[in-house]
């Protein structure tokens, strides 16, 4: 049995970045230890080669293709080549010759970061840093502000719109507010807004905006906003936003601008967000929500069903996910669009993987927010990343089912509440056909 192929979810970007990439070893080489020992530990027959055969196919078969590639990649810190990409712009920076990532300040040695008062809702500001009197902040700068405040933490990035990650990974830089009170701001400022280079074309601007609250504080236990440059402890590389991006702990990745230029201070009271012209939810934050990587598509009568997956970790944290197998179609019974009265049954949220994958000697690095000395997490599962799960199903008649897989939050709250709606992050259940025969 070979690992299925599902079908896109969500809205597609329509950049070729995102289309579903090819199924490597690396991308489940994790998941398979894992549920490994799960399913043997539950004494299913037959599910040792259940999970060993996920992601290799048959000699008959096509290649694999699967829309979450990024869910656990290389395998729980995804590499910098692995990511995927739904970056924006014509050319796509990260695709200019070096020479002109040099004129535009798009290397190490040549960014320059502007922070200044917006001029049509200013902010009141004792010390702009600007190119035009050679006061705008660059690398150099950046990391000798990092020397004593950089931080670093684990997060996944995910894209608003597509119900799936593009990998996951440990951000590091200097938070954002250390930038800004060297502006020294003394009122007026009521939110931040930012964006990178785009090929000086500003029809091609991108643009994400947070409240300078945010920006000062870190509500909830939340890491810091930073103005990132490393990622698993290498020099951000130009296709992951390099030099220097924002990377926002809790947001969807649209908030974490690339080829970061300018920071604005603003007294605008609202959000003016690219994406808000786009009709999405700029403010939503991570949600938790759970989806499945192994099922099968076919079992004899009388086999235990062996099903496995990942679950996003929101805001939200994640205390269940839980596994509901049906007879009926996929339409939700009449009055109940959330499946609130199914069957749910408890699947196990798998622990920490043995080995963290790409980052320096495999080991997570000293000081990252959320993780002890020795590099273990101070708990599990970790918001703002993914978790494996596994369940096992057992007793199953001959027939044609709907599997469907959710979580449930720390505060008791099933999937895909508390925010069901579109365009704000995906939370829709999924479901997946199973035939016993």
């Amino acid at each position: 049995m070979s690992v299925r192929s599902f079908a896109v979810r969500g809205e597609r970007l329509g950049h070729s970045e995102s289309e579903a990439l090819m199924l490597s070893e690396a991308f489940l080489a994790e998941h398979r230890r894992l549920t490994r020992r799960f399913f043997l530990r539950a004494g299913v027959a037959g599910s040792a080669l259940l999970v060993t055969s996920l992601g290799r196919g048959t000699a008959a078969e096509k290649p694999v293709r699967h829309e979450k590639q990024g869910a656990w990649a290389d395998p729980y810190f995804t590499s910098a080549e692995s990511f995927r990409d739904v970056s924006r712009g014509k050319p796509l920076p990260h695709t200019l010759s070096e020479e002109k990532k040099r004129e535009v300040g798009l290397t190490r040695e040549t960014w320059k970061l502007e922070v200044i008062s917006d001029p049509e809702h200013p902010a009141r500001l004792g010390k702009p840093m600007t190119a035009a009197d050679n006061t705008a902040l660059d690398f150099a700068g950046l990391l000798e502000i990092g020397q004593q405040h950089a931080v670093r933490f684990a997060k996944v990035m995910t894209c608003l719109n597509l119900g799936c990650p593009l990998g996951m990974g440990v951000w590091e830089g200097v938070p954002l507010r250390e930038v800004v009170w060297r502006t020294q701001p003394r009122e007026n400022l009521r939110r931040v807004f930012y964006y990178g280079y785009h090929n000086d074309d500003p029809a091609q601007m991108f643009r994400s905006s947070l409240p300078i609250g945010r920006v000062l504080e870190d509500p909830f236990d939340l890491p810091p906003v930073i103005l990132c440059y490393k990622l698993n402890g290498e020099w951000l590389n130009s296709e992951r936003g390099g030099p220097v991006r924002v990377v926002v702990p809790e947001a969807y990745g649209f908030k974490s601008i690339k080829w970061l230029t300018h920071v604005v201070l603003t007294n605008l009271a609202a959000a003016n967000d690219t994406y808000a012209e786009q009709n999405n939810d700029v403010d939503s934050p991570l949600k938790t929500f759970a989806a499945t990587l192994n099922v099968p598509a076919e079992v004899a009568a009388g086999q235990a069903i062996a099903v496995s997956g990942y679950a996003q970790v929101g805001i939200s944290g994640l205390s269940k996910v839980q596994v509901c197998l049906t007879l009926d179609a996929d339409a939700a019974p009449a009055g109940d669009p959330y499946f609130t009265k199914g069957a749910w049954k408890d699947a196990e949220i798998l622990g920490p993987p043995p080995h963290w994958g790409s980052v320096p000697e495999g080991k997570v690095p000293a000081g990252t927010l959320g993780f002890d000395a020795s590099g273990v997490p101070k708990g599990w599962p970790m918001r703002l990343t993914n978790a494996h799960w596994a369940a096992v199903l057992e007793g199953v008649p001959v027939g044609d089912y709907t599997l469907r897989c959710r979580s449930v939050d720390e505060k008791g709250i099933a999937q895909p509440l508390p925010r069901p709606f579109k365009k704000s992050g995906h939370a829709a259940i999924e479901s997946v056909p199973i035939k016993v025969r």
